[in-house]
């Protein structure tokens, strides 16, 4: 697997996935992979972000907890299959306690409701999106603020596909006052039109 890593890496991607961790081995290229500055997505068998911890540090895994840092995100899947729909039952950042490491849950699914609730506020979010961005903390909630306003309207107007939520997400970052304008006049087929 570390041969596939440094090919890939060999062909600058913007994000590197690793597929499902089940071994040490597995699990050491994914955080080798972290450690190059790329965005790394995998996956773990794990009911709560806590279980994901304790899978990650104990045997077959065995990985030490100081390693467990470098995980920006944990997200928590479930699978209704009475139902027919996958949900993210929690939403994590890995922090270090007094003795261990520990999940700090961000946000947490609400089954009976469908709904997914604010459970604790992010200790490391605003000091590394400040270091990266040389944003400070007012602005940084001013421009959340801003992307949630996005999102729901995505959400009330029903526009999920990937392609249509992608051109919605390069506007933000291209051409704000347009996606303003495309927003407050619900006029989403803007969005679609070929560039001039």
């Amino acid at each position: 697997m570390l041969d596939l890593l440094v090919n890939s890496l060999r062909m600058r991607p913007d994000r590197i996935i690793l597929g499902e961790i089940r071994r040490q081995r597995e699990a050491e290229v994914l955080f080798e992979a972290m450690h190059t500055g790329h965005s790394v997505y995998s996956t773990i068998h794990a009911d709560t972000a806590n279980e994901t911890i304790r899978r990650l540090i104990n045997p077959p895994i065995n990985i030490p907890s100081s390693m467990l840092t470098s995980v920006n995100l944990n997200a928590v899947m479930f699978r209704d299959r009475r139902r027919g729909i996958r949900r993210v039952t929690q939403l994590a950042e890995f922090m270090p306690g007094k003795e261990s490491l520990m999940a700090n849950i961000l946000y947490r699914w609400i089954p009976e409701k469908d709904e997914f609730k604010v459970h604790n506020k992010s200790m490391a979010f605003f000091d590394e999106l400040s270091r990266n961005t040389g944003m400070d903390e007012n602005e940084i909630e001013r421009d959340l603020k801003y992307k949630k306003a996005i999102f729901d309207w995505l959400i009330k107007n029903k526009i999920r596909d990937i392609n249509s939520v992608g051109k919605v997400m390069n506007l933000y970052y291209t051409d704000k006052e347009k996606l303003k304008s495309i927003i407050s006049n619900n006029q989403f087929s803007k969005i679609l039109e070929p560039k001039r």
